[in-house]
């Protein structure tokens, strides 16, 4: 038996120690030394401090060695995994070529490293790297990075700057059009569940346009078609608003926005008329809105006719200073986006 000569100092620093310091595995190593001074045999102490004996053991020779110090160090056995050292390779490697699934990383990471595991394995390791599964997300093939971001720094942000201080009333404009149609979502449901499919495809058209920091919308509706009058009419109502500060309307270059009606109207109006990168929905805040406004209210769901439908996405839309409103003022941040090379998939 191993012998120890304890002071009162030590033991009352064991008794309060045991009780108080933050970690229970510490706690543990002060009970069993605290019990050793009271005189117990190993055997007694083990089983009061649920310990085996050869653990108790290491307790009382860290504590001859070092002190009381030495049992407030916390050693958790870590096991490292093989694939370790080749952590920056692999990293350097699904950088460039994400995999579909993790049976198809086990392939990769074998051939990279030679080390096969399994797949739980190479799905922890992966997350230990920070890689997660992540759905894919779309940007049009023909959207210009290095444009986008001279847009946003040279154009937007300085316009957003201003409408944050209140010099600038900054919206954002875009057509959305609701086709009477099923739009497929996701459900926590026991079995697969459908959706009834409408007949006809009617159409319910909202021209738009968002204030950017107040959130504030001002729509144009109809169930034809979106043209350079509705976009005039828009206009109008900006102006209506008599708002005393300029007016910036950000808009995409479809043809009847660009058209010489809307323009010589928009300069009447001293509103200005800042057009987007081609093929930049990333860059438009309403298309945020939009989405939004099909998840609250059009996926997973059927109406039974075109007026039921028609209602629902007008009540969402009316919603956003008040039911909505929460919701809106987390998704309609004004960070916006843009993408580098390495962000694309490439084959």
């Amino acid at each position: 038996m191993i012998h120890i000569e304890f002071t009162e100092e030590e033991r009352q620093a064991l008794n309060y120690a045991r009780y108080h310091h933050p970690h229970p595995m510490v706690q543990r190593k002060m009970e069993a030394l605290w019990l050793k001074s009271k005189g117990l045999s190993h055997k007694d102490i083990a089983m009061l401090a649920d310990i085996s004996p050869n653990t108790l053991r290491s307790y009382l020779q860290d504590y001859i060695e070092c002190g009381i110090q030495k049992l407030n160090e916390i050693n958790l056995y870590k096991p490292k995994s093989e694939l370790e050292p080749h952590k920056t390779s692999i990293e350097n490697y699904f950088r460039e070529h994400p995999s579909v699934s993790i049976k198809e990383s086990v392939y990769e990471i074998e051939q990279l490293t030679g080390i096969k595991r399994s797949p739980t394995q190479v799905r922890q390791f992966l997350k230990s790297i920070g890689m997660s599964r992540r759905k894919v997300g779309m940007i049009p093939s023909k959207a210009d990075a290095d444009e986008q971001e001279s847009f946003k720094k040279e154009k937007l942000e300085p316009r957003l700057e201003e409408a944050q201080c209140g010099q600038r009333a900054l919206f954002f404009m875009d057509a959305a059009h609701f086709v009477l149609a099923p739009f497929l979502g996701f459900l926590w449901c026991f079995t697969r569940l459908f959706v009834k499919a409408p007949a006809g495809r009617q159409r319910y058209n909202v021209l738009a346009a968002l204030n950017a920091i107040t959130h504030e919308l001002v729509t144009i509706t109809n169930d034809t078609y979106i043209n350079a009058q509705s976009v005039c009419n828009l206009l109008w109502k900006l102006a209506s608003l008599n708002l005393r500060v300029p007016i910036t309307l950000v808009l995409d270059n479809a043809r009847y926005q660009k058209c010489k009606l809307v323009q010589e109207l928009a300069q009447y109006l001293n509103i200005e008329l800042l057009y987007l990168p081609p093929y930049s929905p990333n860059l438009n805040l309403i298309e945020r809105l939009w989405k939004y406004v099909k998840k609250q209210c059009l996926y997973s769901k059927y109406y039974s006719d075109f007026n039921e439908f028609k209602g629902a996405i007008s009540d969402c839309l009316s919603q956003t200073q008040t039911t909505h409103k929460k919701d809106l003022d987390t998704l309609l941040t004004l960070r916006f986006q843009t993408f580098g090379k390495a962000q694309f998939v490439t084959v």
